[in-house]
């Protein structure tokens, strides 16, 4: 999919929310669109892995980490799980860890930073629920558009 965040605004900017937080892409894929779905999780990746691990069609996951950077929530295997299942990008509100192999995944990945510590897996957390950060709100099935500018929601699909 070929498309400018930038471009969006100007054609779409009433049906736009923008998200504020400016985070770093770690992926191979630097621009990214899809439903969204989403994980709430707190240092403790389980639920966010058994999500990646199911048929994505497209989507992408919006990841509440709470802004942790103490422990990474998604690294090389999850992410290549990810590509395996066909999902578009994962945005994480936290960290990431193996940040050369996630360079070489064709997957769309965004989060605040890296961190090598390795996330708890206690089996916490909610998927499919709203969250929010960066001033947006990410309800599942809403759209995201991810590219080097930033990211933009909207209720549908744009292009």
């Amino acid at each position: 999919m070929d498309f400018a965040t930038a471009d969006l605004i100007d054609d779409f900017e009433s049906e736009l929310t923008g998200c504020s937080t400016q985070f770093r892409s770690y992926g191979g894929r630097p621009r990214f669109a899809g439903p969204i779905e989403t994980v709430r999780c707190f240092e403790d990746n389980t639920l966010l892995k058994q999500v990646l691990e199911t048929p994505g069609e497209g989507r992408v996951l919006v990841v509440d980490g709470g802004g942790s950077l103490r422990r990474a929530l998604m690294g090389d295997m999850i992410a290549a799980s990810a590509v395996a299942q066909g999902w578009s990008g994962v945005l994480i509100n936290g960290a990431v860890r193996d940040v050369r192999a996630l360079a070489g995944l064709d997957l769309g990945v965004k989060a605040l930073g890296s961190n090598p510590c390795k996330s708890r897996k206690e089996g916490g957390g909610e998927s499919g629920v709203r969250v929010s950060f960066g001033d947006a709100v990410f309800h599942p099935g809403a759209w995201l558009y991810s590219d080097e500018d930033g990211i933009v929601l909207a209720s549908r699909a744009l292009l």
